[in-house]
């Protein structure tokens, strides 16, 4: 099982709370985005710098993965490809993905977009605050509780 982390726009102190997770439960993860990125040393921890583009860092990690694998991640079309493919999914707000709710999720995405296409919508979502930090760092550590059990 690896962790896979859509760096290019997760919050840093997400990143700060899956670097302790990985080296406490000595997982590998792997940072990918399209620029050089900062990471402690460590065995367990890599990145990967991919070519700039639109989904380019998401495509590598769907390319990669295996199935069990966890990608964190706020691209729900990331996370269903992950899901896709055996795998599973957060996103750094706490919110792990499922095969029932990312078809939920991917379709208000896309309804979204539509809006603020048509300039219905404008603007995202707010902004990243203590209690999504909470979140996810509970939500992530039900998750490693409940898929590492027994693999000690």
């Amino acid at each position: 099982m690896r962790i896979w982390i859509d760096a290019d726009a997760c919050p840093k102190v997400i990143k700060e709370i899956l670097f302790r997770a990985a080296e406490r439960v000595q997982m590998p993860l792997t940072l990918v985005a399209n620029m050089k990125l900062q990471h402690p040393k460590s065995a367990y921890i890599d990145s990967v710098r991919v070519a700039a583009g639109a989904d380019v860092a998401d495509a590598y990690i769907v390319d990669h993965c295996e199935p069990g694998d966890l990608a964190i991640t706020a691209d729900i079309p990331l996370a269903a490809g992950m899901i896709e493919k055996g795998g599973f999914a957060l996103n750094p707000r706490g919110e792990l993905y499922t095969p029932d709710n990312v078809r939920r999720a991917l379709s208000i995405r896309n309804m979204m977009d539509e809006m603020r296409g048509n300039g219905v919508i404008t603007g995202g979502p707010p902004a990243f605050n203590n209690a999504d930090r909470m979140a996810f760092a509970n939500q992530l550590d039900r998750f490693l509780t409940k898929h590492l059990k027994g693999k000690s």
